[in-house]
């Protein structure tokens, strides 16, 4: 009986952080096989420089199971100082995919700053989400699309 409930108990909490981890993959943009965020980019390098640096491994944080990279020390001490104020929105996600109501994995060089706030776009040879964002000249408009799509997009592989 002991060892029944033991692998219940076993069984239960392996099915409750598989879930937890799908969710966490669900709503941030991260590596296959990983929980590197923003294709290993700096997010305080977006915000605070505006500029897109890839990070360095030996400066991580770990952040609600999210593994994010800095290009220095003090990056990493400034992010773990605030590390809500550095996610990217729409969970590093296309924001006009997420606006169109799909998530698309975007260019990390492709992105915009604005009202304290980053934004990543998907960028090919076929499509400039990021121009077509702008083009719009609309942006509280298209963030509140975004917004609206991203409470139901957060929660699906896509």
């Amino acid at each position: 009986m002991k060892n029944l409930i033991k692998t219940t108990i076993l069984a239960l909490s392996l099915v409750v952080s598989s879930v937890t981890f799908a969710q966490d993959r669900m709503a941030n943009n991260v590596d296959n096989n990983s929980t590197i965020h923003l294709q290993g980019y700096s997010p305080v390098s977006y915000l605070d420089l505006g500029i897109a640096q890839k990070g360095l491994k030996e400066f991580k944080s770990v952040h609600e199971k999210i593994t994010y990279y800095f290009t220095s020390a003090e990056q990493k001490v400034t992010f773990d100082k605030n590390p809500n104020k550095y996610k990217p929105q729409y969970g590093g996600f296309c924001a006009f995919g997420t606006y169109a109501g799909a998530k698309f994995r975007p260019d990390p060089n492709k992105f915009i700053i604005k009202g304290g706030k980053y934004f990543l776009f998907l960028y090919d040879l076929n499509l400039d989400a990021q121009q077509l964002w702008l083009n719009e000249k609309k942006h509280t408009k298209l963030v509140a699309g975004a917004d609206k799509n991203w409470k139901k997009l957060s929660k699906t592989f896509n």
